[in-house]
């Protein structure tokens, strides 16, 4: 797929200039819009979902692109931040408003964020759950 979607920003350089990481969801959703819900670049052969929430301080509407995956007909999202040691925006956000409204290419559905059982997360994500002191955030 030629995907015009950059590599995904670092740590240091959203914090050098925040605004790379709205610019690289931007063109995320722009590519999901574009094709289907198909996403290329850094997420070529993944399942790429729309997380339609609440900002926890402003109330405006939000959007992120995020890698999920489905572990006993749940979906998961991790908010990681590439394990790096604060959580990604999104995370306060949903744990202010726990409504959120989800879309990928076969359903568009909203519902109540909830904490993922340990099991399900130690199965799936194994060591890379063991860099993260923080708790990941799982849909129905």
């Amino acid at each position: 797929m030629g995907s015009m979607i950059p590599p995904i920003p670092k740590h240091a350089e959203v914090e050098a200039d925040p605004g790379v990481l709205a610019r690289f969801n931007s063109a995320v959703i722009e590519e999901f819009w574009a094709n289907g819900g198909v996403v290329g670049g850094p997420f070529e052969d993944a399942a790429v979902m729309l997380l339609r929430m609440t900002g926890a301080k402003s109330g405006r509407p939000r959007m992120t692109p995020l890698e999920y995956c489905a572990v006993d007909e749940r979906v998961i999202f991790v908010g990681t931040r590439r394990a790096a040691e604060t959580n990604p925006a999104w995370v306060h956000n949903v744990r202010a408003h726990p409504n959120v409204h989800a879309r990928d290419v076969t359903d568009d559905s909203t519902s109540p964020l909830r904490r993922a059982r340990q099991s399900a997360l130690d199965q799936h994500f194994g060591d890379s759950r063991d860099r993260m002191n923080r708790q990941v955030v799982v849909r129905n």
